[in-house]
C-alpha cells in the first residue's frame, strides 16, 4: 500500500510562499508521473500541478507563473514551491498519481491558509 504524507503547509499572509513536500513510500516512485491537487472548503478537488517522469511540468492557469513543481526520485519525494500566494490559494493540499484513473489512497493532506 502506498503511503503519501504531505508536509510544509501553514498560514501566511498574502504575497509570502511556501514549500510543500511530499513523501511517497513506493520502489516506483522515479517510474511514476506526479501531481499536486487542492481541495478549497466547499469545492472539488482540483489538479494545480504535475511533474512527468522526464521533469515535464504543467500547471493550472490559476497558479502558472507562482508555483514550480519538482521531484527528487533519489529520495521519493515531490515538492511543490508556492510563490505570490493569494486568499483564493487556501486549500488543503494533497500529492497523487497525475493520471487520475489510476490514483493511490489519497494521504491526509497540508493545510494552506491566505490571509489578505
Amino acid at each position: 500500500q502506498v503511503q503519501l504524507v504531505e508536509s510544509g503547509g501553514g498560514l501566511v499572509q498574502a504575497g509570502d510562499s511556501l514549500r510543500l513536500s511530499c513523501a511517497v513510500s513506493t520502489s516506483i516512485f522515479s517510474f511514476t508521473s506526479m501531481a499536486w491537487y487542492r481541495q478549497a472548503p466547499g469545492k472539488q478537488r482540483e489538479l494545480v500541478a504535475t511533474v512527468s517522469v522526464n521533469g515535464v511540468e504543467n500547471y493550472a492557469d490559476s497558479v502558472k507563473d507562482r508555483f514550480i513543481i519538482s521531484r527528487d526520485n533519489a529520495k521519493k519525494t515531490v515538492y511543490l514551491q508556492m510563490n505570490s500566494l493569494k486568499p483564493e490559494d487556501t486549500a488543503v493540499y494533497y500529492c497523487n498519481v497525475m493520471d487520475r484513473r489510476r490514483l493511490w489512497n489519497w494521504g491526509q493532506g497540508t493545510q494552506v491558509t491566505v490571509s489578505s
